[in-house]
């Protein structure tokens, strides 16, 4: 508990003196609303009963003194208001930096359990109400200290029996307070906790709207929707009950206040205790008390909906990757590209059956390796070792005899390209997504790329060439031409191990043709894994490795495995069979 607020109070730092500022045109704010009542009591009090030319003189230069005050107060409002919600905005704009900085570590272990848009709700809506917190929270409690003590002092040197008769309601106040923010502050953690789910309804919807279109499904996805709606509706209604029975409590309290006072003042004036204009002046001070009460009852409502958001904000932080460079990880450098699996073994950490089981494999510089086998025999997982999107459960994976776990996470993927079946494509133009693979490149080594991925054609029949806006994910490409683009991608990026992930297996004949002459080139001279679907796409692979449960269960060429008559050939023939022996 102590570190969390330590750590809260450390986002301050950076601008400790503009919050400096904040908390002293706060004090100063306050200070002047506390003075005006005092004169004003010494105006109705000693002022209006002296001479009627003296008094006018008097009056006139309080006046242009509390006018003074007034524009004095009017500024402190306005430094407040802006400078201070400007610090709140910097100190937003820090953490949202931090969040996202620490989910681009974060392993695909951690995203294979999460939804997209739980996780953008962290970014937007819970900081938001975080960095409200950070700017009205430490002047909203000097603001309503100042005002309630130097109101307690004030009112305590008027009338003793007077103050009592105000301030004996304020421990009960305070207990009825203190109730309510511990129901308010669970209820604001499941709005949080429910407009998360909310977001990643409406993120998975709009992701797949041509699915949810083509299956003319809207009306499921609506009463989805309407679910998850639902249930953050009904979060809200208890926030809003416990939120209601707060105001209205302690909206009543101050108002008693008052009549309390009126009562005993009235009281106190029959009895000749206290004057009609101390009564006023009383009267102006308890106003000035029971503000900064509310100004408290905003606060804890902030408070709970900032305390909530900065308390999910840390428990992402708190999630460590589970893949880090260890502390004397070297530089991997000069790759030649000689692969070796040394009793390679690879379970998920929420499983306790193995996906890969005692792999050994070597796999020379500049090779052509082509992984077959059924569905969830681990061909895509053996693939992902390799640039250490997981890692290893046993054993041990080498590249150039240096153990991948010794060298930078950053070092060793630039030095690795993939090609995937499903390929992202980010919004924004065709040359902005061929230049991701190598940010610093110029635009004649962006065409080039392109030339040798077949992809520059098409491109320049675009509308704009290279200047043409892809839409999300690529939407207004077909899918050749996104493949297209995704292997230019790797061209430009130039690595020494390629890994090809079913790359062709959702194109039309046609389509495929192109894109597999783009592998082909692109595979020339690099340690290549190809991860088939359809068999007639590695035919010329210079080894064929068939994956089982069981691990690697048969090697050799096309030729060589077809006359074995094993399982590639089984599954060759499931795939042709008619058409070639």
């Amino acid at each position: 508990m102590k570190g969390k607020w330590k750590k809260f109070f450390s986002y301050y730092k950076p601008y400790k003196r503009l919050f400096l500022a904040d908390m002293f045109f706060a004090c100063l704010g306050a200070a002047v609303t506390l003075i005006l009542p005092l004169i004003i009591r010494y105006i109705t009090n000693d002022v209006i009963v002296r001479e009627p030319n003296q008094a006018l003189r008097t009056i006139l230069v309080l006046a242009g003194v509390m006018v003074a005050m007034i524009l004095l107060e009017c500024y402190c409002n306005f430094f407040i208001a802006y400078y201070g919600h400007m610090m709140g905005a910097r100190m937003e704009y820090n953490m949202r930096n931090e969040i996202f900085s620490h989910y681009q570590k974060l392993s695909f272990s951690f995203y294979d359990n999460q939804k997209v848009g739980q996780l953008m709700s962290r970014v937007t809506n819970d900081l938001f109400e975080i960095s409200e917190l950070f700017h009205h929270g430490p002047e909203d409690i000097v603001i309503s200290i100042i005002k309630m003590f130097g109101s307690l002092a004030i009112l305590l040197t008027i009338n003793g029996k007077l103050a009592l008769v105000a301030f004996a309601i304020i421990p009960v106040m305070l207990v009825y307070a203190a109730y309510f923010n511990v129901k308010m502050k669970q209820a604001f953690k499941r709005n949080r906790a429910r407009i998360a789910d909310i977001n990643a309804q409406i993120e998975d919807n709009l992701s797949g709207i041509r699915v949810v279109k083509s299956f003319a499904n809207e009306e499921i996805e609506m009463k989805k929707f309407t679910l998850g709606n639902d249930r953050f509706l009904e979060s809200k209604k208890d926030s809003y009950r416990y939120m209601g029975s707060y105001h209205a409590g302690l909206g009543a309290f101050t108002t008693f206040i008052n009549i309390a006072v009126i009562v005993a003042g009235a009281l106190f004036i029959t009895r000749n205790i206290i004057e009609v204009t101390d009564l006023i002046t009383f009267l102006l001070y308890i106003n000035n008390f029971t503000e900064p009460v509310k100004k408290l009852i905003n606060f804890t409502e902030q408070f709970q909906n900032g305390a909530s958001g900065y308390e999910r904000f840390l428990e992402i932080l708190a999630v460590h990757p589970d893949i880090v460079d260890r502390p004397d990880a070297k530089e991997l450098r000069d790759v030649k590209g000689d692969i070796v699996f040394e009793h390679v073994g690879f379970q998920y950490e929420d499983t306790q059956e193995e996906v890969l089981a005692d792999i050994n494999l070597k796999v020379d510089a500049g090779r052509y390796i082509a992984l077959v086998g059924s569905s969830g025999a681990g061909k895509s997982t053996l693939c992902s070792l390799i640039p250490r999107f997981y890692d290893v459960s046993h054993g041990v994976i080498r590249i150039d005899g240096i153990d991948i776990r010794d060298v930078t996470l950053k070092s060793l993927r630039e030095n690795i390209g993939i090609v995937q079946q499903d390929v992202y494509l980010f919004a924004g133009t065709v040359m902005d997504n061929i230049r991701y693979g190598k940010p610093d490149a110029t635009e004649a080594e962006i065409v080039a790329a392109a030339q040798n991925a077949n992809a520059h054609e098409f491109i320049m029949g675009l509308p704009e060439g290279y200047d043409t806006y892809i839409g999300q994910r690529g939407i207004k490409l077909s899918g050749g031409q996104k493949q297209r683009l995704s292997i230019a991608r790797v061209f430009l990026k130039n690595p020494p191990i390629l890994i090809f992930d079913e790359a062709t297996s959702a194109l039309d004949n046609e389509s495929e043709k192109v894109v597999q002459d783009s592998l082909e080139k692109l595979a020339k001279n690099r340690t290549t894994f190809v991860i088939a679907h359809r068999l007639s796409t590695i035919r010329n692979a210079e080894r064929i490795l068939v994956l089982t449960e069981e691990g690697i269960a048969e090697e050799g060429t096309h030729r060589e495995l077809l006359e074995k008559q094993g399982i590639y050939a089984g599954l060759y023939q499931m795939q042709f069979a008619g058409t070639e022996k």
